[in-house]
């Protein structure tokens, strides 16, 4: 099937002046250019492109790599923005525009933001939208307490960061629970902490309560043995020092080495933890 905005496998039908043209199993064609075709290819064979409009409104197939899909989120640059919207590059000839309407504050020229990549019905056309609450709901959540969940980073608030979470809610993680670098657009794995009685996520950024000791204890314990079996940390250290050095709270700092120290893999002395070989 020939979908825009997503990749297709289709069918080498016939080779062109002008490219091949590749067709789907319901008898639709669509045109890879030469500058797109492989060096080494058969009538009938397979090939995995990514269809959408060229310059004339035509649909087109491309073996270059998008940055987003369709029905996805994806921090992107403006490359220009004139009468119509904002264009961002999304590593294709053609750019993708950004209608006036779909803006949130009107886009900078050489700026990064957080857009959804969409197909209009009404003209069929990929665009793409900087509202993204548009896209994002709540109302039925298909994550619970505890699960591991996928994020995309959209903007930092009073609070904290908001975060999407597996491409279709959306979810908060908390600044004072942050414990290492973060920014708009990052791609990370988060925790559902808390679910609100109106149905809004507590994001964590690390496993959860029992889940969080182990790879507590495996990064205290990586860190060792990357520093000679030794660190200047210990059960009194300040906060500020274990987030540096570990990006990890001290609450959960003590859990790790707690666990380490169960496991007699350590020592804990009143200035640092050793390694116990």
């Amino acid at each position: 099937m020939i979908a825009l905005g997503k990749y297709s496998n289709l069918e080498i039908l016939r080779d062109t002046s002008v490219g091949l043209f590749l067709g789907d199993e319901e008898g639709n064609d669509v045109l890879l250019p030469n500058k797109y075709v492989p060096e080494e290819f058969e009538i009938g064979d397979f090939i995995n492109v990514f269809c959408y409009l060229d310059h004339e409104e035509r649909i087109v197939a491309t073996t270059l790599e998008p940055f987003v899909m369709v029905d996805q989120f994806q921090l992107l640059e403006v490359a220009e923005v004139n009468d119509f919207g904002a264009f961002m590059d999304w590593g294709l000839e053609k750019h993708l525009l950004v209608p006036f309407r779909e803006q949130r504050n009107k886009m900078q020229e050489g700026q990064w933001y957080v857009v959804h990549c969409y197909l209009d019905e009404k003209t069929n056309r990929l665009v793409a939208s900087n509202k993204l609450d548009k896209f994002l709901s709540n109302d039925l959540l298909t994550v619970k307490v505890l699960d591991e969940v996928d994020l995309v980073v959209t903007r930092f608030t009073d609070l904290g960061w908001e975060v999407i979470v597996n491409n279709q809610h959306k979810g908060l993680v908390y600044a004072n629970e942050v414990f290492k670098k973060v920014a708009v657009g990052d791609k990370l794995k988060g925790y559902i902490k808390h679910i609100r009685p109106d149905n809004k996520l507590d994001v964590a950024l690390q496993p959860i309560g029992y889940q969080s000791l182990e790879p507590a204890a495996n990064l205290i314990y990586e860190k060792l043995l990357a520093h000679g079996g030794k660190l200047n940390l210990h059960d009194k250290s300040d906060p500020e020092d274990i987030k540096r050095q570990l990006q990890m709270s001290k609450k959960t700092f003590k859990k790790g080495i707690g666990a380490l120290y169960k496991e007699r893999k350590i020592e804990i002395k009143s200035d640092s933890i050793h390694l116990i070989e």
